[in-house]
């Protein structure tokens, strides 16, 4: 795949002070890329700013990101990365967990696109969302998450449709990785450990630079080959995608890895009564 260069490219990173977004910075950085970070807290300690702005403000984002493009002089690439997870049952109703999920992983980068289209357009830049696998291959017990992630990848789609002749705009897939995201669910009793597979950190990143540097915007892009046929089979084979994530939810509940988790109380009300 012919790839461009980053270097001397305009970058703003959403989510900058956390897991992904720090190893995004520092890798875009080092390969030369203008990098302006924006995060809850600022920190203009290291060789990337990051600006302070609750991405869930709408009338803060416009300014932060005007102020970031205005630091970079225009804007070449956004990577709509900040994220917050935790478990969230879909037969129970939606709380301030919930609420906090959508307006985080989907308006939040909604607003920050709005506010930097004209940058991009002005450029004919770039912009990579980071989804997860979950937007196409659901798991129980965490609907908020999956539920928030399907509806970036839908904005996504209509974005391509309305801006995809200036703007390229791509989606990236990945799985578990490492990171303070989970700790909810584990306090929870409510790990993913053996449900979903953890990938590492730095295929993530490679896939959002591959993402961002291919000469032509790929459209959907999975962090690993075992993502590319997970990615095919929920798409294209989804009741045996759910036959298989039914399986493996079913063999944890017989093995009581769920019996600490009261949020996973009526999936296991309904196991132990199945004939």
């Amino acid at each position: 795949m012919t790839k461009r260069s980053v270097t001397g490219r305009r970058v703003v990173v959403t989510g900058a002070g956390g897991t992904f977004g720090r190893a995004l910075t520092a890798r875009l950085a080092a390969a030369g890329a203008r990098v302006v970070g924006l995060d809850l807290r600022a920190d203009t300690s290291g060789d990337v700013p990051v600006l302070a702005c609750d991405l869930t403000d709408g009338d803060l984002v416009p300014r932060r990101v005007a102020e970031a493009v205005d630091r970079l002089g225009g804007l070449d690439l956004l990577v709509n990365n900040a994220g917050v997870g935790g478990p969230a049952p879909a037969e129970l109703p939606p709380g301030a967990a919930v609420r906090r999920q959508l307006d985080v992983n989907l308006l939040a980068a909604w607003h920050t696109t709005a506010a930097a289209l004209p940058a991009l357009e002005a450029a004919r830049g770039r912009v990579v969302f980071v989804a997860s696998r979950m937007a196409v291959l659901p798991l129980p017990l965490a609907a908020g998450y999956g539920v928030s992630k399907r509806a970036l990848v839908a904005y996504a789609d209509a974005l391509r449709l309305e801006v995809g002749s200036h703007v390229g705009v791509s989606v990236v897939y990945p799985s578990m990785v490492a990171s303070p995201i989970h700790d909810s669910s584990a306090a929870a009793g409510l790990s993913l450990q053996g449900v979903s597979r953890f990938e590492p950190l730095d295929g993530v990143v490679d896939t959002v630079l591959r993402a961002a540097t291919a000469r032509r915007a790929p459209r959907d892009v999975a962090t690993t080959r075992r993502g590319r046929v997970e990615l095919a089979v929920a798409r294209h084979l989804p009741r045996l995608a759910a036959a298989v994530v039914r399986r493996t939810v079913a063999a944890r509940l017989a093995a009581g890895d769920l019996d600490a988790a009261s949020l996973a109380a009526g999936m296991r009300r309904r196991h132990t009564s199945r004939p």
